[in-house]
């Protein structure tokens, strides 16, 4: 059997819930995927930019 088994993982959720409380895990989780979005946002926008003409590069 595995070190981990399902109640291992229930008895640890319990506890989460007890010591953070409802209403702070519902904010964290938010926040955790406005994060995650403005990550991929920002990821997406510097594969847009291209090089001008006038940059210089870094091996020059």
């Amino acid at each position: 059997m595995g070190v981990l088994q399902p109640w291992h993982l229930i008895i640890i959720l319990v506890i989460v819930l007890i010591v953070f409380g409802a209403g702070k895990l519902g904010g964290l989780g938010g926040a955790v995927g406005k994060s995650v979005k403005d990550f991929k946002e920002s990821i997406k926008d510097d594969d847009d930019v291209t090089p001008t003409k006038n940059t210089k590069s870094v091996i020059d």
